[in-house]
């Protein structure tokens, strides 16, 4: 190919920022590859193959990262078994972080890749929580987070953590946790959550009761409501990285 014919096929000029980065991100996908070896040798040869001949150098350089923090939090987390992930589940945790370059998503993949080990590495538990992940954007996420965070829990009697309480921000605040000002998306946003079932309830506009019931106006303002579902503050928990229950995590029972 001609000199003038590949700068023709470089529409975007891509090309010399790509031989730019070769090196950083061959190094990052090495380090990465040492690593995803250690927790599941059956696929890391076959990961490294595809991160060199299939998969682009942006999302390499984004699935070494989440390789990266998985690493960190393996060191930091004492409740890690420092045991196997299912090959079904790194791969797919791979597939599907590398299209994210958001830190605190891929702080979230990293999460589900050290929560995957375990003893025998044969179980595959988290699969719905990749699932979920994947379906997620960024700004869902932050608020998944928010309101696992901020809600108020109890134990029932069961042994299964519930919220206690609403978790309720105004429509100022919501915008600050999302980055989102266009109120349409963030009903949308929310109706998904509730839809995908992490979070148990959603927008809605204040009401002004009447003689005439209830109606509704633009002057009070419109508030949300974070409270995750258990299925949310389960997937919260695996997120960060452990495998601890959620009464455990969220220290309403002590851990044996």
């Amino acid at each position: 190919m001609g000199e003038n014919e590949s700068k023709s096929l470089d529409v975007l000029g891509l090309k010399a920022y790509g031989d730019a980065i070769n090196a950083v991100t061959k190094g990052a996908i090495d380090g990465a590859s040492a690593f995803l070896g250690r927790i599941c040798l059956p696929a890391a040869e076959e990961l490294g193959l595809l991160f060199r001949d299939r998969v682009s150098h942006w999302r390499a350089f984004q699935a070494a990262k989440i390789a990266e923090k998985a690493e960190e939090k393996l060191k930091t987390i004492s409740d890690s078994e420092h045991g196997q992930a299912h090959p079904r589940l790194v791969g797919l945790t791979i597939e599907h972080g590398s299209w994210v370059d958001t830190d605190e998503v891929q702080e979230m993949w990293a999460g589900l890749l050290v929560s995957s080990c375990t003893k025998d590495g044969k179980d595959e538990s988290n699969l719905m929580f990749i699932n979920l992940l994947s379906q997620l954007t960024a700004s869902q996420a932050r608020v998944l987070s928010y309101g696992c965070e901020k809600s108020e829990k109890v134990l029932s009697t069961s042994g299964l953590v519930a919220v206690y309480s609403g978790v309720y921000v105004s429509l100022k605040e919501l915008t600050k946790i999302t980055g989102i000002g266009d109120i349409y998306r963030l009903d949308r946003e929310l109706d998904h959550l509730r839809v995908l079932g992490p979070l148990a309830a959603g927008m809605f506009p204040n009401p002004i009761y009447t003689e005439l019931g209830p109606t509704y106006t633009e002057v009070e303002p419109t508030v949300a409501n974070l409270m995750p579902a258990a299925l949310g503050l389960q997937m919260y928990v695996r997120c960060q990285g452990s495998r601890k229950s959620p009464a455990e995590y969220f220290e309403l029972i002590k851990s044996e």
